[in-house]
């Protein structure tokens, strides 16, 4: 029997100074397959996908980003899509 996938979006809003940990906490989660990095405008800053078994090798060049822009912006969106087995 096959397995059937149903995708779901999530937005959180949060300031630049929490950026960088949210995007950590929603890695951790394991079940997220794409996060979105918009500005309070709504414009995608960055946008990543995430698949099964990602390593912190892989993962540290995303997040240096995602802390760059932490840096130059004030407040961001967080769109999460996560795939939820039926």
């Amino acid at each position: 029997m096959k397995k059937t996938t149903k995708k779901k979006e999530e937005t959180f809003h949060v300031t630049g100074e929490k950026l960088l940990e949210k995007v950590k906490e929603l890695i951790k989660e394991g079940n997220v397959r794409r996060i979105i990095i918009k500005d309070k405008k709504g414009k995608a800053l960055i946008e990543f996908p995430l698949t099964f078994g990602v390593v912190g090798a892989v993962i540290a060049p995303v997040l240096a980003a995602v802390g760059a822009i932490a840096a130059l912006i004030t407040e961001c969106s967080i769109t999460v899509q996560r795939e939820e087995e039926k």
